[in-house]
């Protein structure tokens, strides 16, 4: 089993920061929000498209998998009552001269090994597509 450790604190009434080996991220915990910081929606958004590209960092050496570079567009909806996340649909840009078939199998493994991914899958609608760009 892997552990995982963040700190987060309160900086003022505009926002906070969350901590993690040597690393920060400033949170839009502001209630009129922030421009230059993530809501907690998009730090959600953030850590699926990060656990996506990790996956595919991943399994391009097993694979024999060529690329050149990776994006994904992440979209999330959100319900008022009770307030949860209830959909995230993205879609996976793949720089790669590789076979149809072949960005299916990178799709497949994506989403078969994702830890974020099958743990938000498992709570809500997770859909999308992959695409060469």
């Amino acid at each position: 089993m892997l552990d995982y450790r963040v700190e987060a604190r309160r900086i003022d009434s505009h926002g906070s920061v969350a901590t993690a080996k040597q690393a920060e991220i400033r949170l839009d915990t502001d209630l009129a929000g922030r421009l230059d910081a993530f809501n907690p929606a998009e730090l959600l958004l953030a850590s699926v498209a990060a656990c996506m590209i990790k996956g595919i960092e991943r399994v391009t050496p097993l694979l024999g998998f060529d690329l050149r570079g990776v994006s994904v567009r992440l979209h999330g909806i959100r319900q008022d009552s009770p307030p949860k996340m209830v959909e995230i649909r993205y879609e996976l840009v793949v720089d790669t001269d590789e076979s149809d078939q072949r960005l299916d199998l990178l799709h497949k493994n994506v989403r078969k090994y994702g830890t974020i991914s099958n743990t938000v899958a498992d709570a809500l609608t997770l859909e999308g597509t992959i695409s060469r760009l």
